[in-house]
């Protein structure tokens, strides 16, 4: 039975090669062709028009009317007892989980010492954060928490969320019970590279903020590319985009299991990614035919469809080791291996936001209630980029301190290096302080 899955047969092909091996391997659109021009020209109406155009971009692209753009701080706080108390037991778990994952991120503050120079670490958070939480697709509450919980733990005294309004202009009960748990400060009814451009240059209801963390769909994320180049508001290296998801399986994983852990990043919409990837036709096959099932079923099967028909694939190789080089240079967000020994690969993995081992680690329990966080690099920018942490919400500030002697040793050095460099005053700064002590220069 054929599946939705294309299969890409890559056995005999040499894939310990990674350039070679990206000039074969398909990529989603939107990683090829970033939807640049039609993203400046909304961060261009919102930088020219503030509050007007929030209203008239989100009715344009959300269908929404909507008069207020701050939601009113009295509802946040009370959507924690107005969502149902299995969602706010849950929220509260995560949260626990999250806080306390991040918590252990932090670190004492570095100190170097030696022969009279201290150069001291000042771990500062930022003044301002801004938190993007999509909600068009689907109300992503769990993302309320993931971008709030670190910056919280970082200490930054103002944080920022903005989503999409429901049809009726409202925000989504869950995303803001997540919101006022985690102690979100401020929350806005606007989505999209226009609420990314408001939170980057500021309108007359939101003031401008010093970072921009979260999730979103193609256009979100070049959107902070954008405004990041800026120099105004700073953004993770990663680029999270879309979903995907990579999934290694051998003859012993569960065939279902493998297929609805497909089918669960796909549901989040179309520009992602969702690939099997294995050393065994039967496996293929049973899997393949999985998610047609599953797809067919689901109730979310148009975002689905969307998904698999662009980039969702079942890559069969020669073997383990060709499976993980081919999902280094995917660089997947989340990267599962269902096999009989998922450690002896995880050696071999060098590129992935999350990597999730055996059959009783899905990616949704990461998603949800792990405790690290589920704002993840995507379109290959693992390669370089990690997961959303506490350390994106701070600066490390170095403080150096040198006694006399300390600088008469270290002098002559400086004078060296900045007179190659041809620049005099550099020189000039310590030999004339050198020169003034008495010492020897």
């Amino acid at each position: 039975m054929t599946g939705p899955l294309t299969t890409l047969d890559l056995r005999g092909t040499e894939t310990a090669d990674p350039h070679a091996l990206r000039a074969v391997l398909p990529r989603p659109k939107a990683a090829e062709e970033p939807p640049i021009e039609q993203v400046r020209a909304v961060i261009d109406a919102v930088r020219a028009d503030g509050d007007l155009a929030l209203r008239d971009l989100t009715a344009r692209f959300d269908g929404v009317e909507i008069d207020e753009i701050r939601v009113d701080p009295a509802e946040v706080a009370g959507a924690p007892d107005r969502v149902r108390p299995e969602l706010r037991a849950a929220l509260e778990t995560a949260h626990t989980n999250i806080r306390a994952y991040h918590e252990a991120q932090v670190h004492d503050a570095a100190r170097y010492e030696r022969d009279g120079l201290v150069v001291r670490e000042l771990r500062r958070p930022v003044d301002r954060a801004g938190l993007y939480v999509p909600s068009a697709l689907a109300p992503l509450l769990s993302t309320a928490l993931m971008t709030a919980v670190p910056a919280k733990v970082a200490g930054v005294p103002e944080t920022v969320l903005c989503t999409a309004p429901g049809p009726d202009g409202s925000v989504d009960d869950g995303i803001l019970a997540a919101a006022a748990i985690a102690g979100v400060d401020e929350v806005y009814r606007v989505a999209g590279p226009a609420a990314v451009a408001a939170l980057a240059y500021g309108t007359e209801s939101i003031r401008p903020v010093d970072v921009i963390v979260g999730p979103g769909s193609a256009r979100v994320a070049q959107a902070k590319r954008e405004v990041a180049s800026s120099g105004l508001v700073g953004v993770p290296s990663s680029f999270a985009g879309p979903s995907e998801v990579v999934v290694i399986a051998d003859s012993t994983a569960v065939t279902d299991d493998v297929a609805v852990d497909i089918v669960l990043q796909a549901e989040h919409g179309p520009d992602g990614l969702a690939w099997l990837i294995c050393w065994d036709d039967e496996v293929r096959s049973a899997v393949d035919a999985a998610v047609g099932r599953i797809v067919a079923a689901s109730p979310r099967r148009e975002h689905i469809e969307a998904t698999l028909r662009d980039a969702g694939y079942a890559v069969i190789v020669d073997g383990p080791e060709a499976a993980v080089d081919v999902a280094n240079v995917i660089a997947p967000e989340h990267l599962e291996i269902q096999t009989a020994d998922p450690d002896a690969l995880l050696g071999r993995v060098k590129h992935a936001g999350a990597v999730f081992c055996g059959p009783w680690a899905p990616a949704s329990v990461g998603d949800y209630v792990a405790g690290p966080n589920h704002v993840l690099p995507t379109y290959g920018s693992a390669r370089f980029g990690g997961a959303l942490r506490v350390d994106d919400f701070c600066k490390h500030v170095h403080v150096v301190s040198l006694d006399e002697p300390a600088l008469r040793s270290l002098a002559p050095h400086v004078e060296a290096m900045a007179e190659a460099e041809g620049l005099a005053a550099h020189a000039q700064s310590v030999r004339q302080r050198v020169e003034r002590s008495g010492g020897e220069r």
